[in-house]
């Protein structure tokens, strides 16, 4: 069997965006229904949504007949976390609330086998080495895979320099909801210093040669912050879409819903 290429990994390197969609349902169906759309990446989200490490398996085998390329994002940057996620497939992870480089350089040594890392070895056992058929695994596993790192707070902010220049972080992700919360203004991701955070940490990212990462659910937003210098993007949520459509529909039949449905977004 020949080693297969993370495509993500090799996209981020270069120029051409990578467009993506948040998935928080932890439904194959929905998951598999949304794999059809033809993203660039699909995120299965392990912190926020009710995803379990089954769930996320269903999910990663719902997406393996298409071309996005599955991310996880665990909840928290647990080496005994991460090995079970890497075992069941994942080869890009993106991890919350990284706010020092050394937290960033452990993940790295997490996700690699000796002697780069601290990875257990037991591929044989897991479909990361697809139970073996994969003669190639251990062999190419460090180099596929790819280190997302969210930066959203400002102690990350602070240290933001430090954390993109580790080696082997191939992304940093900035969460605009953490991110206005950590500045003061909770629920306002739009306030002008939130967005001028973000630019400047755009910028500090690109100067590290790292790709720079956001979700952005507001087209015009998305666009901006492409120009911006966002390299992967996550331009809606399953839920959210879902949410919009399915109230949408009962208000065009109900129209006095419509005062009493919630609003808010990215």
């Amino acid at each position: 069997m020949t080693a297969p290429v993370n495509v993500f990994k090799v996209a981020l390197s270069t120029a051409v965006v990578q467009y993506g969609l948040w998935l928080g349902l932890a439904d194959a169906c929905t998951t598999e229904l949304c794999a059809t759309a033809g993203f660039d990446w699909l995120l299965i989200d392990g912190e926020h949504g009710p995803h379990d490490l089954r769930t996320m398996l269903a999910s990663l085998q719902a997406i393996a007949p298409y071309r996005s390329h599955p991310v996880v994002r665990i909840p928290h940057g647990d080496a005994s976390l991460i090995k079970q996620v890497l075992e069941i497939g994942v080869t890009t992870l993106l991890v919350p609330m990284i706010e020092q480089a050394q937290q960033a350089r452990d993940l790295v040594r997490a996700m690699r086998y000796p002697p780069a890392g601290i990875r257990g070895v037991g591929s044989g056992l897991a479909r990361s080495s697809r139970w073996s058929a994969d003669t190639t695994y251990l062999r190419t596993a460090n180099e596929r895979m790819c280190l997302l790192v969210q930066v959203e707070t400002v102690e990350g902010l602070a240290h933001l320099d430090e954390i993109a220049a580790v080696d082997g972080v191939d992304g940093v992700f900035i969460g605009p909801a953490d991110l206005a919360a950590s500045l003061g203004h909770l629920g306002r991701p739009d306030h002008p210093e939130v967005q001028a955070a973000i630019a400047d940490a755009f910028e500090r990212i690109e100067a590290a040669g790292k790709a720079a990462g956001i979700l952005a659910l507001d087209e015009e937003r998305a666009r901006q912050y492409l120009s911006q210098g966002a390299r992967f993007i996550a331009v809606g949520i399953d839920a959210t879409l879902f949410a919009t459509a399915v109230r949408a529909l009962a208000t065009r039949f109900k129209p006095e819903l419509a005062s009493s449905l919630p609003s808010g977004g990215y």
